[in-house]
């Protein structure tokens, strides 16, 4: 059966980007760290808070967030990811959302409605801005003096609805959508599989807050719970916890640090590129593969034999099977490439093979069997990956039994 490119793309950095893929769609949830304190408000039960978030349109905020991650990612991963910071290199905004993958970081941040957001990610002097003014997109690295621009045309040419979509994948690209949108798409996804029940109150960024709980309904995977700290006043959700099964801080902390529901002022999204800085249309960029083309991860495509193993250029193609559901899906990527750990660890063991081969393969866990034959573990806190010797993947924000145990009944 022939696969898209899609699919084959999947398959190709079926290890390291699934753990990252996951691992930047979690921390885009933006807003919230809790401060002390259990406010005395009104009982509600889980269905009425999931109504009062429904409900929420508010639309103009202004405020600062941290966000925390600790997904435990060996070091190669985090090294792709781009280390603790979030200046240099590039103003391209996948490069810098994808950092917000690793490590405690400061950020600022301002809506004014689906036409104007602003995103400010501080790191000691340095700062990265994400604008969003209308027809405009602005990236600004303050480090490398560098700015990446792209011209919304589409939505002029098109008329309301292709403004709607060029909106949203706007929001996107500001690293998710509106906390109101994300805590829906959360609930909605949740299902049969999940339990949902209002926690204990709390403040954040000095507001009272009630918690909606989720929690997985059977075991096997990595994720012991999702908190979400719903404004009680207007139901704006102000913070994300993702808890680990097996215990120990958060995987993700994201929340506001201050907040104000005022309307920002104008001039808060208004952006000039400075003199001298050097300046990159994403339009021309993107349609050269470059922006949303997973460049960050470009260093994988020298691992030798690691092409040709998850089916690459070099490959076959494969295709992708969804197994289970809910909190425990895992997915099982047959690469099609017909070689497996054998062939990378040769390659990888050459003398002439780079240095970052072998870390790739140091990275990997201690070898697993089953009746499905032999494989290694990549592990992470949230999202685990299993390489088995035929060239078979199984990746999942479930535990290292889990895969093995759905390799042997789909091997």
């Amino acid at each position: 059966m022939a696969t898209n490119a899609k699919t084959r793309k999947a398959a190709r950095y079926a290890v390291p980007v699934a753990v990252a893929g996951v691992a930047a769609a979690t921390v885009a949830m933006v807003p919230a760290f809790a401060n002390s304190g259990s406010p005395d408000l009104p009982k509600v039960t889980a269905q009425q808070l999931i109504e009062k978030v429904a409900a929420s349109d508010v639309q103009q905020l202004s405020g600062s967030a941290k966000i925390s991650t600790d997904l435990g990612l060996p070091t190669l991963a985090s090294g792709l990811l781009g280390g603790g910071g979030v200046a240099g290199g590039s103003a391209n905004p996948e490069d810098k959302i994808a950092q917000l993958a690793n490590g405690t970081h400061t950020v600022r941040v301002a809506a004014d409605g689906p036409d104007r957001q602003k995103l400010t990610f501080v790191d000691g002097k340095d700062e990265y801005s994400l604008i969003h003014n209308g027809a405009d997109v602005w990236g600004y690295d303050s480090k490398a003096n560098e700015v990446w621009h792209e011209k919304d045309t589409e939505g002029a040419a098109h008329g309301k609805d292709q403004q709607g979509k060029d909106h949203k994948k706007t929001a996107d690209r500001m690293g998710g959508a509106s906390p109101q949108q994300l805590a829906q798409d959360i609930l909605k996804a949740a299902g049969p599989t999940t339990d949902i029940s209002v926690g204990d109150t709390a403040q954040v960024a000095g507001r009272n807050a009630y918690q909606l709980v989720l929690k997985p309904k059977h075991g096997g995977s990595t994720v012991g719970s999702v908190k979400i700290a719903v404004d009680a006043q207007n139901g704006v959700p102000l913070r994300v916890q993702l808890l680990a099964a097996e215990g120990g801080k958060p995987i993700v902390d994201a929340g506001f640090t201050k907040v104000d529901f005022a309307k920002p002022s104008a001039d808060t999204f208004a952006f000039t590129a400075p003199k001298g800085a050097k300046v990159t249309e994403g339009g021309a960029e993107a349609g050269k593969g470059g922006a949303g083309h997973g460049k960050e991860f470009k260093g994988l495509e020298s691992f030798p034999g690691l092409d040709a193993l998850t089916g690459g250029a070099g490959g076959k193609g494969g295709e992708t099977k969804v197994i289970g559901e809910g909190w425990s899906t895992i997915a099982r990527i047959d690469t099609g490439a017909g070689k497996g750990l054998q062939d990378l660890e040769k390659s990888a063991n050459d003398k002439n093979a780079p240095k970052e081969a072998k870390q790739f393969l140091d990275s990997l866990g201690g070898k697993v069997t089953g009746t499905f034959g032999e494989g290694r573990v990549f592990k992470t806190r949230l999202v685990n990956a299993l390489i088995t010797d035929d060239g078979k993947v199984y990746v999942g924000a479930v535990t290292k039994d889990a895969l093995v145990k759905a390799a042997d009944a789909n091997k």
